[in-house]
C-alpha cells in the first residue's frame, strides 16, 4: 500500500467507501473493516447521507465493540447535503459533525468534507464553523467535494484552514476533467471545460483529489467492466490484468492513480474480497503508453 502523508498521518491512497454498508450485519461490519485494514486501508470515507445516516452507525457500533481499531484509521466524513437543497451554514455544519461523532461513536473525525456545492454558501459561515470544529477538536482536516476551482478560491477567501483534498468524481470512462486539457482551443465537445482545471488546480495547491464512482461510466448507471458498449476497453484491461496477474478492477484503480497529483481512489464496493483487489493497485505503476491506450480504448481520442 502506498500513502499520503497529512501532517506526519499516513492516509492509504485507497480508500473504503461506506455508502453500502447500511445493511451490514455485525460480522459483515467486522470482516470489511478487518479485511481493510489488513490489505493496508486505513482510510474509510463515510458521508452523514450514505443510509440516512444508517451506515455511520453501523460503522460506530464496531467501534464500540473494538475501540482499539480507531487508532489504526482515518476517518473522513461528508456533510451539507439535505432533503431538496444543500446547506453550508454554519448551524448546519456543527449540527451535522455532532451526528456524525455520535453515530460513529468517535470523539474526532480526521477529515470532514463538505458535500457538492451550495450555491448559498456564506464563506463567513463556513469559515466560523471551521474554527469552532477545530479549535474543539472534532475535526483535523478540512476539505470540499465536487468543487472547482473558483468554489474553492471563494471558501479559501475566509477559512485559515487548508483544503487537503477535493473529492471528484473519475474513472477511465468519465474523463471530463482530463478531456479539457487535451483539447485546448478546439471547437468540440471534449474541448469544453467543465469544471474550471480542477485537477492542475489540485496539483498547484498539492491537494488531494479523491476519485468517487472509480468503476461507473456515469452517474451511477453502471460499469465498464464487462459492459457491450467498451469492448475494446474489456479486452484491453483483460490483457493488463493477465500481464499483472490482477482482475481488471485492480487495472482500472492503477489507472487513476496513475495521474501524478496526490491521487486517492475510493472504493464503492461491500464485497472485502474486491477491497483486496483495489489494495493490490497501489503496487501497479503504469507506464505512460499503457495509460493512454487506457484512454483511447474507453472511446477517446487524442488530437
Amino acid at each position: 500500500m502506498k500513502y499520503i502523508e497529512l501532517s506526519s498521518t499516513p492516509v492509504s491512497v485507497i480508500g473504503a467507501g461506506t455508502m453500502r454498508i447500511a445493511r451490514f450485519t455485525d460480522q459483515e461490519a467486522d470482516e470489511f473493516v478487518s479485511t481493510a485494514l489488513d490489505a493496508g486501508i486505513n482510510f474509510f470515507d463515510h458521508a452523514d447521507i450514505y443510509g440516512g445516516g444508517k451506515s455511520e452507525e453501523v460503522f460506530g457500533k464496531l467501534l464500540t465493540a473494538k475501540p482499539e481499531l480507531r487508532e489504526k484509521m482515518f476517518l473522513q466524513s461528508k456533510c451539507g447535503i439535505r432533503q431538496g437543497y444543500f446547506d453550508f451554514s454554519k448551524e448546519y455544519i456543527l449540527s451535522a459533525v455532532d451526528g456524525i461523532l455520535t453515530r460513529l461513536h468517535t470523539d474526532h473525525i480526521d477529515s470532514l468534507l463538505l458535500h457538492r456545492p451550495d450555491a448559498l454558501m456564506e464563506p463567513e459561515e463556513v469559515a466560523a464553523a471551521f474554527d469552532e470544529l477545530e479549535a474543539s477538536g472534532k475535526v483535523l482536516h478540512f476539505g470540499v467535494s465536487n468543487q472547482n476551482r473558483w468554489q474553492m478560491e471563494l471558501l479559501k477567501s475566509c477559512i485559515k484552514q487548508e483544503l487537503w483534498a477535493d473529492q471528484m468524481q473519475m474513472s477511465i470512462a468519465h474523463t471530463p476533467m482530463l478531456d479539457a486539457g487535451f483539447n485546448v482551443n478546439m471547437g468540440d465537445d471534449p474541448a469544453i471545460m467543465r469544471d474550471g482545471g480542477t485537477l492542475e488546480y489540485c496539483r498547484l495547491n498539492k491537494m488531494a483529489v479523491q476519485t468517487w464512482s472509480p468503476l461507473q461510466v456515469g452517474y451511477f448507471t453502471g460499469t465498464f467492466l464487462d459492459n457491450e458498449k467498451y469492448p475494446e476497453l474489456n479486452e484491453l484491461l483483460a490483457q493488463l490484468a493477465c500481464d499483472y496477474s490482477v482482475g481488471k478492477d485492480t487495472i482500472a484503480y492503477a489507472w487513476l492513480l496513475r495521474y501524478p497529483a496526490k491521487m486517492q481512489v475510493i472504493t464503492g464496493t461491500s464485497k472485502p474480497s474486491r477491497l483486496i483487489d483495489a489494495a493490490r493497485a497501489a503496487d501497479i505503476e503504469l507506464t505512460k503508453e499503457q495509460w493512454y491506450a487506457i484512454y483511447r480504448a474507453a472511446g477517446n481520442r487524442l488530437p
